[in-house]
């Protein structure tokens, strides 16, 4: 035998666990080889140093810990054998409704939510509807598709009923106010004749009492009187409708574009 088949029989060897044939020719191979005697030396080193060890001794609690246990077991199994039909079904059942109940609940609570989110909307919608309701009751005509006739004047309530979809982006004008009549107060030059056509661009802060100021200039006019006229008209009174009128914040910021341009029509 080599050294290599012999590692593995070694341990036997020491044990005295090897058949007659085999431990005679590991015997054989021990004679002549000095290594395998040196490492059969440590295994039975190893062997002496474990069998000195003491034996641990078993838990004072060990056999009380048995008992126990054997007897829930017992009783477990008792109560499993005493189960009933109505027993299975509701173990079955139990997981399944919980969860779907759960779900239920979630979907109420989420629906509950979206609606309490939306009633302001809604609230709002039906008093713009009201409103739009309540203004074609009014003397001023309010059909979309009808002529107004611009020396007949219309209020602020069934103008600003007129932008109900729109009132809550931008502030309604004020029809009466003096920036609503500014372009029919075209300023006349020195020498009696109409002014050019002339545009401006600016940024104005509107109140919830429909006053508003001057914030910013984006594009300032050729003429600078029309800018005067512009600040004086929206010092003079309300530019814009209340703020309740419109159902819009109390304060907003608007850009506001003014294009005055030259008619040469007399009869105009």
């Amino acid at each position: 035998m080599s050294c290599e088949d012999i590692q593995e029989s070694l341990s036997l060897y020491c044990d005295d666990g090897l058949a007659p044939e085999a431990r005679a020719s590991c015997y054989q191979h021990l004679e002549v080889c000095p290594v395998c005697r040196a490492h059969l030396a440590e295994l039975r080193s190893i062997r002496q140093s474990l069998a000195m060890l003491p034996r641990p001794s078993v838990p004072a609690d060990l056999v009380p810990a048995i008992n126990h246990a054997l007897i829930a077991e017992a009783a477990a199994r008792d109560v499993r054998s005493h189960v009933t039909f109505a027993d299975v079904i509701s173990e079955l059942l139990w997981p399944r409704v919980t969860r779907y109940a759960f779900s239920s609940v979630a979907s109420l609570l989420l629906f509950a939510s979206v609606f309490l989110a939306l009633r302001p909307q809604l609230i709002a919608l039906n008093e713009a509807v009201r409103a739009f309701d309540a203004a074609l009751t009014m003397s001023d005509s309010i059909d979309p598709s009808a002529r107004y006739d611009i020396n007949r004047p219309i209020s602020p309530e069934s103008y600003s009923a007129l932008r109900a979809p729109f009132n809550a982006e931008s502030p309604s004008l004020n029809p009466s106010g003096a920036l609503a009549s500014l372009g029919r107060s075209s300023v006349a030059t020195t020498n009696g004749r109409r002014p050019d056509a002339d545009d401006m661009m600016v940024v104005a802060d509107v109140f919830s009492n429909g006053a508003a100021s001057l914030a910013d200039v984006m594009r300032a006019p050729r003429d600078p009187r029309m800018l005067e006229d512009f600040q004086k008209a929206l010092r003079q009174d309300a530019a814009f409708v209340p703020a309740e009128l419109d159902r819009r914040p109390g304060t907003m910021r608007v850009v506001y574009s003014v294009h005055r341009v030259d008619v040469h029509d007399r009869n105009y």
